[in-house]
């Protein structure tokens, strides 16, 4: 008989693309992973892994055993929710993905929560952009995801997700102190063309946001600085060499030399939690979304009160 958890590390590296990113997902070394997998093709006398380069590709039998894997997790996961249900308890494992400053300005406190509230229940967090974090969510890769969106850029929700409207997180223009536009209260979208910008890199939810609210003002943004980091471009902006639009959720406060600046049209992120349908009754994911539900109006930001807080779609 197969083991669980190789399946699952197979399953991982089919998901992934690599054996490192399969363990980062799993909250695991890159050797723990290989290990399994050398076992897996011990234990089935096959061939799962060649070589490519400096990387790995699956073999034609290793994406089949990948595809029956995927359907034996999710049955997997249908009898733990109806464990876990009949116990009424939070157990187990709970694997959070979450965008960077969501991760910083709201889960540490809802977090935290449920490790009180839930002793037995074991949360792993990973970082990941809403673009990926959706996806890792439909396909079983994690439970539960923090992700978010624009009004104008919305994110692609795959089939057979249900989602909680956490509320929204407006966006400031971060300058230097002596910009020439600093000495205004409020900026239109119409002034903030031809600057020199700091962004996130492309694909990025908040890059294509950039891209699309600009080209809509009549203009093509000169983006000079590409970090991912909203701290980074913190750094860059009190630099004096552009400006840049940064969620306050998780922001702190600012250095000395830059300004905040609202925007006109305000700009705002719509943050939200995304989780597979088929989970919605298991005790682990109820607590864990209650837990972000009150922390967000405690949320660290430079906001400081919440602004609204949605309900279940």
């Amino acid at each position: 008989m197969m083991d669980l958890g190789r399946l699952r590390a197979l399953h991982a590296v089919a998901v992934h693309g690599s054996v490192g990113r399969a363990a980062a997902s799993l909250g695991f070394t890159s050797s723990a992973i290989s290990q399994q997998i050398s076992k897996l093709e011990r234990e089935t006398r096959t061939v799962l892994l060649e070589r490519q380069g400096r990387g790995v590709v699956l073999t034609d039998a290793a994406r089949e055993l990948a595809a029956t894997a995927q359907r034996v997790l999710a049955l997997v996961e249908q009898a733990e929710v109806t464990l876990e249900e009949q116990r009424g308890q939070a157990v187990g494992r709970l694997l959070v993905a979450a965008f960077p400053t969501g991760a910083r300005g709201l889960l540490p406190g809802a977090l935290a929560d449920l490790r009180v509230s839930c002793p037995e229940l074991e949360v792993r967090l990973l970082e990941s952009d809403p673009y990926p974090a959706a996806e890792l969510v439909a396909r079983g890769e994690v439970d539960l995801a923090l992700v978010q969106d624009w009004p104008s850029v919305p994110l692609a929700v795959p089939e057979g997700l249900s989602r909680l409207n956490l509320g929204l997180d407006p966006v400031d223009l971060l300058l230097h102190r002596d910009h020439p536009l600093a000495a205004s209260p409020e900026l239109p979208v119409a002034r903030l063309r031809g600057q020199r910008w700091i962004s996130v890199p492309p694909g990025n939810i908040c890059h294509d946001w950039l891209v699309r609210t600009l080209r809509e003002a009549g203009e093509e943004p000169d983006v000079l600085y590409q970090v991912g980091e909203f701290e980074t471009q913190i750094a860059l902006v009190a630099a004096g060499l552009g400006i840049g639009l940064v969620p306050r959720l998780g922001r702190g406060p600012l250095p000395p030399e830059v300004l905040a600046r609202p925007v006109v049209p305000e700009p705002s992120r719509r943050v939200f939690a995304l989780w597979r349908t088929q989970a919605s009754r298991r005790p682990a994911i109820t607590a864990a979304l209650a837990a972000m539900r009150r922390r967000w109006p405690l949320r660290e930001s430079a906001e400081g009160p919440a602004t609204a807080v949605g309900e279940r779609d």
